[in-house]
């Protein structure tokens, strides 16, 4: 008698098992999330080299920030090695990467790249600051400006020359 039930058990048991795999996999269909790939990806390198001399520039600060329609999603943020290179592989390819990159000693480095490829190669030459725009000078390309060669200040022109304290003999 105990080897029927313990035959009948053997025998319902793998029945049941998948009886129950098939009912999970039947419940599946329309709920719970889809798996979905993530996006192919683009291995993307940035050297970055002084603009005087092309020698590599260590250390700097490489900000990717990937646009998706027009907004930041993010940045990530890599310093380059000895050779001047930052390499990543984490951005979509059809994606536009906002690049940004800072040293010190230089001047900050910004600009938008499309990526329409699974490699892309960036090259950027970083230049020295160079002096700051001052309302206060003379500058060749305006009229408008602070001192003049010999330092004293530009004459009025336009209307401010027409609205002198001088009078004018009435008749």
């Amino acid at each position: 008698m105990k080897t029927g039930v313990s035959l009948r058990c053997l025998t319902a048991l793998p029945l049941l098992a998948i009886g129950l795999a098939a009912t999970a996999l039947h419940g599946q269909d329309g709920r719970g999330r889809k798996y979905q790939p993530p996006p192919p990806t683009a291995k993307i390198t940035v050297t970055v080299t002084k603009a005087t001399n092309g020698k590599p520039v260590e250390n700097a600060a490489v900000i990717f920030h990937p646009m998706k329609n027009g907004k930041d999603e993010g940045g990530l943020e890599l310093k380059t090695n000895e050779e001047g290179k930052a390499v990543i592989e984490v951005i979509p390819i059809g994606d536009v990467v906002r690049l940004q990159i800072i040293a010190n000693g230089f001047q900050t480095f910004g600009d938008d790249y499309p990526i329409t490829t699974d490699t892309r190669d960036i090259e950027v030459k970083l230049k020295r600051p160079s002096g700051q725009y001052s309302i206060y000078e003379k500058h060749a390309d305006t009229q408008r400006g602070g001192a003049t060669a010999t330092g004293s200040t530009p004459t009025a022109t336009g209307s401010q020359a027409n609205s002198s304290s001088t009078t004018q003999p009435q008749q």
